[in-house]
């Protein structure tokens, strides 16, 4: 992990769950790190405990849905610290159900988070990875982007679309960028709070409770890919919890 030295890497989806395991690990590790998420309070608390700890965390309110909030997130890394070396892409919902429902605003909030936010960031971070001639973008998919069940069709698009997006990316960036796709299977997080469907909610609860990974394992993939030398690009790491399917 000793590449990850006074690496300036924004996280968004940083207030909690893989966001917050990953923030925690990479401070750890010597990263600055700079956190974006809805959540104010939990960013505040977060950046605090790092502190505590000897770390280095900024924050500001991001909401992936708003082009000007992944911006500005940018911006800040570059203002405070005169580069920027890694964009985790990590935020997401899932409020997964049957295409019979007609859940509508469900869908379009799983476009706009999963899909808009990923490309907001590639739209943020791009010119100023091409301006310094080195970067790396991670970006979180799902197994639901390798496989589509019922309930999942919606989500399951999404995250086939980072998976898509991302490789397209990586063919595009030349020899001095790097792109990686975090494809992880159940991980306890809150993800099932997004969830409208209480059925479809409770399923997915108690499939969490049943197999689900903690957090730090998805946060340990990261630094890993994030840790590899200049030359070397992890393009995707499939993690799984050995229970599931």
């Amino acid at each position: 992990m000793e590449n990850l030295q006074d690496k300036v890497i924004i996280i968004t989806g940083a207030s909690s769950g893989i966001g917050e395991a990953t923030a925690l690990l990479l401070a750890e590790q010597g990263a600055k790190v700079v956190l974006g998420a809805r959540r104010i309070d939990r960013l505040e608390a977060l950046a605090k405990r790092i502190s505590e700890v000897g770390g280095e965390a900024s924050y500001a309110v991001a909401d992936v849905k708003k082009r000007e909030d992944l911006s500005n997130l940018v911006k800040l890394a570059c203002d405070k610290y005169g580069r920027l070396d890694v964009l985790i892409s990590n935020a997401g919902i899932a409020p997964t159900s049957l295409l019979e429902e007609l859940r509508v605003e469900d869908w379009e909030d799983m476009i706009d988070v999963n899909i808009k936010g990923v490309l907001y960031g590639i739209a943020a971070a791009l010119p100023v990875f091409r301006k310094q001639g080195f970067g790396h973008f991670v970006n979180t998919a799902s197994t639901a982007g390798l496989i589509t069940k019922p309930t999942m069709s919606v989500y399951s698009g999404t995250k086939f679309a980072v998976r898509a997006i991302s490789e397209g990316l990586r063919q595009e960036a030349g020899p001095n960028l790097r792109v990686t796709i975090i494809t992880p299977g159940f991980v306890q997080t809150n993800l099932a709070d997004s969830m409208t469907n209480p059925e479809v909610k409770a399923q997915i609860v108690d499939s969490m409770e049943k197999m689900a990974m903690p957090p730090d394992a998805i946060a340990r993939a990261i630094a890993y890919a994030i840790s590899q030398p200049a030359e070397v690009d992890v393009n995707e790491i499939i993690i799984r919890p050995t229970a599931q399917a």
